[in-house]
């Protein structure tokens, strides 16, 4: 049944994103590792060949820059950290498009920001920008923008894991593949690969171990809560090794190859994908026991009466978390009313809100097109 059910993967993958990690392709001396680029450049070229779509995260911008500024160690200060990016984006670019060259197809830089993905203008302007290169044949090359990026720079996991994640959904692509150091996800106290993952759940997390050398941000807990996200919006995920150099070719014919994460649910709309796994929250709404079970399970809007409590400074059109009395997450949604107005009307009816506030634009202070309930947390 694995064996079908990743047959019936790889055929319905017309657009395929594929991310690279760090240490595939960095030297075990810090050098940028240009044999592998080339290899997975030819690689990305054959299935471009057989007529599917790819789209390529890169890291190794830190470590191609420490190289070239003859660096040993990572440096911890922001500006140094942004400028070292900023001289080993060109090394790598340069080193994907040497390949695509050969073939005569192009190379297409796309350097991106949290904060472009989390306003709805400049995430669509994004979305359409790759799909009319992909429409082009051209090949997007996707980095984080990290000579100005404050924040994912200074995490400890690595933010190109989540980045490919969130561009998969951004495009709707049916199979993310993940180029890792190793084979997939191994069950530590068995020393065995796992093939299958259909349950993505905290007992699967138990079982990686991660290690810090300086040079990677991420580890396998950065690629499990990337694979999260995109088998959550309806899609799969494939972790396998990097170092193989025909390994694309044997995932879309449906070999088994890595770890495959399979689809939570049924492919989520664009609208409710930015909503509740791109854009990052604002705020924190408490519901109560009634209003949970009206969200989770009666498929309802959010009224003003079952609210108990909120925080954090939110505006109109802010994406907030709904979480019951213990803090588990529920939901997010696009709110229709502000922190200050939310703790006015919290527990009031609907036909209460107007005395109130003197004024009721909504009747719903999230309506139900506008969140998205996890089946799970």
């Amino acid at each position: 049944m694995s064996q079908q059910l990743r047959q019936k993967i790889a055929e319905a993958a017309d657009t395929i994103v594929v991310k690279v990690g760090t240490r595939v392709l960095t030297r075990d001396d810090g050098m940028l590792h240009r044999e592998r680029i080339a290899q997975i450049a030819e690689q990305l070229h054959g299935l471009m060949e057989i007529g599917r779509r790819v789209v390529l995260v890169s890291s190794g911008a830190v470590g191609a820059g420490m190289h070239r500024l003859g660096l040993s160690q990572r440096p911890s200060d922001l500006a140094k950290l942004q400028a070292v990016a900023a001289v080993g984006q060109s090394a790598l670019v340069e080193a994907y498009d040497q390949t695509f060259r050969q073939h005569q197809r192009q190379a297409a830089q796309v350097l991106l920001t949290a904060d472009g993905l989390d306003q709805r203008h400049s995430y669509l302007n994004i979305r359409n920008t790759i799909l009319a290169l992909l429409e082009f044949g051209a090949v997007p090359i996707i980095n984080e923008n990290d000579t100005v990026s404050v924040d994912e720079l200074m995490t400890t996991f690595g933010d190109n894991d989540r980045l490919a994640a969130l561009v998969t959904n951004l495009i709707g692509a049916p199979l993310l593949i993940m180029l890792s150091d190793v084979d997939g996800v191994y069950d530590h106290s068995t020393s065995t690969l796992i093939p299958t993952v259909e349950s993505l759940d905290e007992s699967v997390f138990a079982l990686v171990r991660d290690r810090n050398d300086g040079l990677s941000k991420g580890g396998m807990t950065s690629k499990l809560e990337a694979a999260r996200l995109v088998v959550t919006a309806g899609e799969n995920v494939i972790i396998a090794s990097g170092h193989d150099p025909s390994v694309l070719a044997r995932i879309v014919a449906g070999e088994s190859e890595g770890t495959l994460f399979v689809a939570q649910s049924k492919s989520i709309s664009p609208w409710k994908r930015w909503i509740g796994l791109t854009v990052q929250p604002r705020g924190i709404i408490r519901l109560d026991v009634g209003a949970c079970q009206a969200v989770e399970r009666d498929g309802s809007s959010l009224l003003a009466i079952g609210i108990m409590s909120a925080e954090g400074e939110f505006t109109k059109g802010d994406v907030v978390t709904l979480q019951d009395a213990d803090g588990r997450n529920l939901a997010r949604g696009l709110t229709n009313y502000g922190r200050h107005e939310v703790d006015q009307i919290r527990g009031l009816k609907s036909d209460e809100i107007l005395k109130v506030l003197g004024y009721l634009p909504y009747d719903e202070v999230i309506h139900r097109n506008n969140m998205v309930v996890f089946t799970s947390t």
